[in-house]
């Protein structure tokens, strides 16, 4: 039997400064959820991109999921992703911070790290680096919700956070740390602030451990937004 083709939206936020690199990266993205989904069509835009928001929702059935790839619920999925889909007819699922597999996913990459160096939880110590904000809490938040669940699923392995634009500052979060500590980016997306404050941030506190790539980079995510966008039905 040949089932219907459904269609879904993933959106991000992108790079205003270089929005191009950010959206190819999302529909690479898109692509990769849609191996799991293969009746599904898959679409991808930044809202750092010029029109690309405005150019999927005129070709996408009303009633189509949109999943947001932000770790918060804060201004931009919020307000910013509503205003940008206007009359369109489809519902905004959690963020990708939100999803309930999350933690799992993360606890499970976080263990597997630790045995890969050799390292066993008592002796070691997880940083769990966001983006924060300045003008609200919804960021701080779901980093702080989100510690609280990786928490849970660990015996003795201990777990801070350290922000981008808010205190506690990464810089200050990563000082006097112990050899045996993993920074995970608590990010949807690869930007400057990946690439460039966080490893400044870590240099001058003086951090000599390992840092995981972005949580919404992992290969294991893309299965994540799929079996999202399933429920989200």
């Amino acid at each position: 039997m040949i089932h219907p083709t459904r269609e879904a939206l993933i959106v991000a936020h992108g790079q205003p400064s270089a929005p191009v690199p950010p959206e190819l990266w999302l529909q690479g993205f898109a692509k990769a959820v849609n191996n799991h989904l293969p009746n599904w069509t898959i679409c991808a835009a930044t809202l750092a991109m010029p029109g690309s928001v405005e150019r999927q929702i005129t070709e996408i059935k009303p009633g189509s999921p949109v999943f947001p790839m932000f770790m918060a619920d804060g201004f931009f999925v919020s307000r910013m992703l509503p205003k940008r889909l206007g009359k369109a007819e489809l519902p905004i699922l959690p963020p990708l911070g939100f999803d309930t597999s999350l933690p799992d996913l993360a606890a499970d990459r976080v263990k597997q790290t630790l045995a890969d160096h050799g390292w066993n939880e008592t002796d070691s110590h997880l940083l769990l680096v966001a983006h924060g904000s300045a003008k609200g809490p919804k960021a701080a938040e779901s980093a702080f919700a989100f510690q609280k669940a990786l928490s849970k699923r660990f015996d003795t392995l201990e777990i801070s956070v350290g922000f981008v634009e808010e205190p506690p500052f990464i810089a200050d979060a990563g000082k006097d740390l112990p050899p045996q500590s993993l920074c995970l980016p608590f990010f949807a997306l690869e930007g400057d602030h990946c690439r460039q404050d966080i490893p400044e941030a870590l240099e001058e506190a003086g951090f000599s451990g390992s840092t995981l790539p972005p949580i919404g980079t992992w290969n294991k995510t893309a299965k994540l937004v799929a079996d999202a966008l399933t429920r989200g039905l």
